[in-house]
């Protein structure tokens, strides 16, 4: 029995592209302000709000983690270094805003952020199917559990340490 065919190809690159465009999207708001975001000075100083430092830093790390693992993760391109951007955002952001108030996402917890760790991590184990730049590229090596894995440890724990090193004393939260 095959493990993939049509329908699960189809339904990865739905999957896909709808969280991948939909995550990037997040980012051309920070970094441009497009779709009603706060672009590259107002999430500059909403990040410093934060504990980062003047904000422009993190501001470019997590727009372009957004833009980067987004647009990765929706073309399949070198999918688990996509994930790993995505996770590792998500994170950052799960421990800075969610993680004290609980799961629920209607509390304001973290709920919203497992999903999309979750996500990516299922496609960089699953691969990102027949519909994607990997499979057109021949870089099927690049998925399954150990990439899988690897995406998943890399970026939670990136996402950890940029959350771990952020100055408390200076900020609103």
């Amino acid at each position: 029995m095959e493990a993939f065919g049509p329908d699960l190809d189809l339904g990865l690159l739905v999957l896909r592209v709808l969280v991948g465009v939909t995550f990037s999207l997040h980012g051309f708001q920070k970094l441009f302000g497009w779709f009603g975001g706060g672009g590259l000075d107002g999430t500059s100083k909403w990040f410093a709000s934060l504990g980062f430092g003047d904000g422009r830093l993190a501001a470019v790390m997590a727009g372009g983690s957004e833009v980067v693992g987004g647009l990765g993760l929706a073309t399949g391109l070198l999918t688990p270094f996509a994930a790993a951007a995505m996770i590792g955002t998500m994170t950052t952001a799960a421990l800075v805003n969610n993680a004290s108030k609980g799961f629920w996402s209607a509390g304001n917890g973290w709920e919203l952020n497992g999903y999309l760790i979750v996500i990516p991590t299922a496609v960089a184990i699953t691969g990102p199917g027949a519909y994607s730049l990997d499979a057109v590229l021949g870089l099927e090596l690049l998925s399954g559990p150990l990439p899988g894995l690897a995406a998943f440890v890399a970026g939670v724990g990136l996402g950890y340490a940029r959350w771990a090193t952020r100055d408390t004393s200076t900020s609103d939260s």
